[in-house]
């Protein structure tokens, strides 16, 4: 059993987009629901809605293609459970030249690292997406 849920989250949905999936169906947490807000409010996921199955509530994430290509190209964990990974908000790295977003949770929630930039906030780094 894992630890990471936020790896097997990001997991799921590198592996969905891999193999053309429509959508794919993790277990529920607040924290995903978040990072998938954050997805979708920069346009690499189409929707998410939760689903509640056998009373247990998941995740369903409808993913995104263009002309049949995923709009997420890489989605990588940056700070994992055994290494946490913490920039100030001067500090936070561009994601390919600012094709990219880096996702980060700060005192004032889950967010973009352009948004956390905006309202000079720091805060842990999640993953990287483009």
């Amino acid at each position: 059993m894992s630890i990471d849920t936020i790896g097997d989250f990001l997991t799921v949905v590198r592996n969905g987009l891999m193999v053309g999936k429509r959508s794919v169906s993790v277990p529920h947490s607040k924290l995903k629901e978040e990072i998938a807000r954050v997805l979708k409010d920069e346009g690499y996921i189409k929707d998410f809605t939760m689903v509640q199955e056998d009373e247990k509530p998941s995740l369903k994430v409808m993913l995104k293609y263009v002309s049949g290509e995923p709009v997420i190209h890489e989605i990588t964990r940056i700070s994992t459970p055994g290494r946490r990974c913490y920039e100030k908000s001067k500090q936070l790295t561009s994601v390919i030249g600012g094709l990219g977003i880096s996702i980060v949770t700060t005192n004032r929630g889950i967010m973009s690292d352009k948004q956390a930039k905006k309202l000079s906030v720091g805060g842990e780094v999640i993953c990287h997406v483009w």
